[in-house]
């Protein structure tokens, strides 16, 4: 019996070491391919913390499979591999252009907000102040943050600018707009360059919207497991446009492919997958056929579609096709946004991207802007 065992064991390790042989369609639901190569594939899931499989073995034999063993040595295979970033709250205490540590307060900048220490370096002689990411601002980064949040939350821009009133903040509403480009910008150009650990079934699906009074359509690609949203783009049309871009986007995004792709059965789906993640050495699955229930229904695009739409509507319309709101919204569903399906975590946090302090819009303006002074300098 023991020998047994072991031998099951070892063959679920092997299993788990195959590129596209366990995928989790669900929490703790997951559908493992045959070791014979003959395409019958097993559902596993936890039920009441114990794990049942369908094939023979489980049933009939009720001895732990090495379906089931795979399922397990997926999930402890996915906890070693995972690298956690960790994006904390930036605290200065040396220059911002050569890293010196001798420093002298350089007078006070006075402005609506409060005064604001300024500082010189003794070593490279520039000066800046500590207020990383928010300098030559009027107000100070918890108005504009606050700001942020609201107008992504689903607020219009002029209920943003009578939200923030009560904080003592008088702007337009197309100062709020500034900040939301002007921060965008700064924050996208940073997360790009972060490499999330996503996992190995991705979504994609389309979504018509106006842009100007004209219709358009939103293309999106997301993490199945994390609900990570790798990447997007607006396109003219929807069953002419090429979708190889998005999906070389995606892999230039988070450096993988996936080894399972679900859509729709738009053709520019089929033509992009063979061109971009089908190869010899990553024989891919692309599956076409979703349903509105069952295993291969593709809700979980669907309801980041609703998120946009909902978005939209307060809007009436996109005002241009390379709009910021866009990058901006998939910062916040990324970075920002818990979500009830990941127990209240953000997909970033569930790929071991983690963004420290009360307030992560601060967070992720003040790393991206030390970013951008070390790139420059």
């Amino acid at each position: 019996m023991v020998v047994a065992e072991n031998r099951r064991q070892e063959r679920g390790r092997y299993l788990a070491g195959l590129r596209g042989f366990v995928n989790k369609i669900g929490d703790n639901l997951y559908r493992i391919k045959s070791a014979s190569g003959n395409g019958i594939e097993y559902v596993v899931k936890s039920e009441q913390g114990k794990w049942v499989c369908e094939c023979p073995d489980s049933i009939y034999r009720k001895q732990k499979c090495k379906h089931i063993f795979a399922a397990e040595f997926s999930i402890k295979l996915k906890e070693q591999v995972k690298k956690e970033i960790i994006i904390s709250p930036v605290n200065i205490q040396d220059c911002l252009f050569c890293h010196s540590s001798y420093l002298k307060k350089f007078g006070v900048r006075h402005n609506k907000s409060g005064n604001i220490q300024r500082f010189i370096c003794g070593s490279c002689n520039r000066t800046f102040s500590i207020n990383l990411g928010f300098e030559k601002m009027k107000h100070n980064p918890q108005a504009v943050t606050s700001a942020i949040q609201l107008y992504f939350s689903g607020e219009s821009l002029r209920n943003t600018q009578k939200s923030i009133r009560l904080l003592g903040v008088q702007v337009s509403h197309q100062t709020i707009y500034n900040w939301i480009e002007k921060y965008v910008h700064l924050m996208q150009k940073y997360v790009e360059k972060l490499k999330p650990n996503v996992g190995d079934i991705w979504r994609a699906d389309e979504l018509w919207l106006k842009v100007k009074g004209d219709m358009k359509y939103l293309f999106a690609l997301m993490d199945d497991e994390t609900r990570y949203l790798i990447a997007q783009e607006v396109a003219d049309t929807k069953f002419i446009h090429e979708a190889r871009n998005l999906f070389h986007k995606g892999k230039e995004a988070v450096s993988k492919t996936p080894a399972r792709l679900i859509t729709d059965g738009l053709p520019a789906y089929h033509d992009a997958f063979n061109k971009e993640f089908r190869t010899r050495k990553n024989p891919a699955e692309h599956i076409s056929t979703i349903r509105l229930s069952g295993d291969m229904n593709n809700n979980k695009m669907e309801r980041f579609n609703g998120e946009v739409r909902d978005r939209e509507k307060v809007m009436r319309n996109l005002k241009k096709k390379d709009t910021p709101i866009l990058d901006g919204y998939q910062i916040y569903h990324n970075f920002i946004r818990e979500h009830q399906g990941l127990k209240n975590k953000t997909p970033a946090e569930m790929c071991g991207v983690m963004i420290e302090g009360d307030n992560k819009w601060k967070t992720l303006i003040e790393n991206a802007s030390r970013d951008f002074i070390t790139d420059a300098s």
